[in-house]
């Protein structure tokens, strides 16, 4: 039988609401939807290890005995640092290799649950294992897929915290259509099957799972727009020159749509294409000569994105993870590299 573990984040670094990513709370208790501002629509038994929270949330609990019923040795742990999620996925290493190099087992007997509260925590965990087992490129192995940095990563068992985000803007798991309460994530990692999905990779070391919603708003809601050269593969989107209202880049369909203006059309995790789209304020008059402004979107498929703003500092959306565009950044599509449990 399986040996899971239940890996709950406790620190907020890759959450929008703060600790854990639901409005400040990581483990018991109710706490807020974390929301972005409607930017964007698409060991024995189970004890868990020693917490600041005195009980872990519900769902983790529910899960660990439906795991425990099944006669898998279940261990809940709770993860503040990237040191400690490091070491609760150096249960996944193989054996030593020849080459030195560390490498996930594809025979494991341990499965990964991920218990998380928004997708930013998800990708943390997976930032973590490729950070884990992608080899510097100077020691690149024979056996790595040719168009990969990373080899297939062990797959994961996600636990939404927040059945309620299955509707609306829908997070990475109701994407994929992954079961949400617990006794049916259980299902998946004891009996289900394996979905690989594609990863973006970018040069600022992180990585993507659903993709990244470049521009901002003002306070009053209204777009603030920004010039950059987006360019995918050999297609230039925007030289620039042009305001832009946003920039949407997409491995799934999160950022599919800006409010009412479609985005994204074809956002598929498991194609080996990255979707960007760009949306481009027209300037246009009647015939009685009174101005519109309608919006172009121009769109592209390839391998890789990449953006260079022009404005000192432009905001942006990973995986619902704030951040600042200060300079060129890249994303690159790692085909099927990561893997989730699925029923």
């Amino acid at each position: 039988m399986y040996d899971v573990v239940l890996l709950t984040l406790g620190s907020g670094r890759d959450a929008p609401g703060g600790a854990c990513g639901s409005g400040g709370v990581c483990c018991g208790g109710d706490g807020g939807d974390a929301t972005t501002g409607g930017r964007a629509t698409g060991d024995d038994g189970h004890a868990p290890a020693e917490q600041h929270c005195e009980t872990p949330r519900v769902p983790v609990l529910a899960c660990a005995d439906a795991l425990t019923a099944r006669g898998a040795r279940v261990e809940a742990v709770t993860a503040r640092s990237d040191a400690e999620i490091d070491e609760v996925l150096a249960r996944l290493d193989g054996p030593p290799r020849p080459d030195g190099l560390t490498w996930p087992d594809p025979d494991s007997k341990t499965r990964l649950v991920v218990a998380t509260a928004s997708d930013g925590q998800l990708r943390a965990v997976v930032r973590r294992l490729v950070r884990r087992y992608a080899p510097p490129p100077s020691r690149r192995p024979a056996d790595l897929p040719g168009n990969r940095t990373v080899p297939d990563l062990p797959p994961v068992g996600v636990l939404p915290l927040d059945p309620a985000r299955a509707g609306g803007q829908r997070d990475l798991a109701a994407q994929l259509g992954l079961p949400r309460d617990p006794a049916g994530v259980a299902a998946a990692v004891l009996d289900g099957t394996v979905r690989r999905l594609d990863l973006l990779r970018n040069d600022g070391g992180s990585v993507t799972l659903d993709g990244a919603l470049i521009g901002a708003a003002d306070d009053a809601g209204r777009p603030l727009h920004w010039r950059g050269r987006v360019e995918v593969d050999d297609a230039v989107l925007s030289a620039g020159d042009d305001p832009l209202l946003a920039c949407a880049i997409g491995n799934a369909a999160g950022y599919a749509r800006l409010d009412e203006l479609p985005l994204l059309t074809a956002g598929d995790p498991t194609d080996g294409l990255v979707e960007v789209a760009v949306a481009v304020p027209v300037v246009t008059r009647s015939t009685l000569g009174r101005k519109r402004v309608r919006f172009e979107v121009r769109r592209a498929r390839g391998r890789a994105v990449a953006v260079v703003p022009r404005d000192e500092r432009v905001p942006y959306l990973d995986d619902g993870v704030e951040g600042e565009l200060s300079r060129k950044r890249s994303w690159w599509v790692e085909p099927a590299a990561w893997a989730v449990y699925t029923a």
